[in-house]
């Protein structure tokens, strides 16, 4: 008989999402569009791709088979300290590249550009290494102020500051799986110590 413990009844977490913001063919057409922008951009170069753990995982994956050219992938993690309401601004490495980039064209590529706080640091450590290029990919970029200026070279969709999961979003680690992306209703996270507005400011994620 299994332990209640280690596992949770069925759950249709569709049932969290107030609108599906994306569907999964807006966002499917969308990766393709940006490979093939990509693929002629880069062309006969060395092109890394650099995926920030964990959440452009689903999407790294995608663009890379959208991507019509020889590649390597890679991936750090990153992490921004600070409490529940108020982030310090002190960032961390948790995972470093597995390899030296100078000969190499990088092309960082995130789920979602938010404060610009920690994608600001990841880019001032990667200039120091050296690349021949150094780029920014992002499938979504929310309308807000940023606290760092960040420059973007490829962008998938502008969205509004909403609280969003889904293709690699997540909130409390959840919702990464759905295939779209949804605004999570508030009935989920009203009762939560985390703001909606931090979701992202978890490790590796405060883009």
């Amino acid at each position: 008989m299994k332990n209640s413990t280690y596992y949770s009844q069925e759950v249709d977490i569709h049932q969290d999402i107030e609108e599906i913001l994306l569907t999964t063919e807006e966002i499917q057409t969308k990766v393709i569009e940006l490979g093939k922008q990509i693929t002629a951009d880069y062309t006969g170069k060395n092109l890394l791709l650099l995926g920030t753990l964990k959440g452009a995982v689903p999407f790294i994956g995608d663009l890379a088979r959208a991507i019509n050219l020889p590649l390597e992938i890679d991936y750090m993690a990153i992490s921004s300290y600070g409490n529940s309401t108020q982030s310090s601004g002190v960032v961390r490495i948790l995972k470093d590249l597995e390899g030296p980039v100078q000969h190499k064209n990088l092309l960082i590529v995130e789920d979602i550009i938010d404060s610009g706080q920690t994608l600001h640091y990841l880019m001032d450590v990667l200039r120091q290494r050296k690349p021949l290029s150094l780029r920014v990919c992002t499938l979504l970029d929310k309308g807000r102020e940023r606290i760092k200026p960040v420059k973007l070279d490829y962008t998938g969709f502008e969205i509004p500051d909403q609280f969003v999961v889904g293709y690699g979003l997540d909130y409390a680690q959840r919702y990464r799986n759905l295939p779209y992306v949804g605004i999570l209703k508030s009935t989920v996270y009203e009762d939560d110590i985390l703001e909606p507005q931090k979701q992202h400011q978890s490790p590796a994620e405060d883009a």
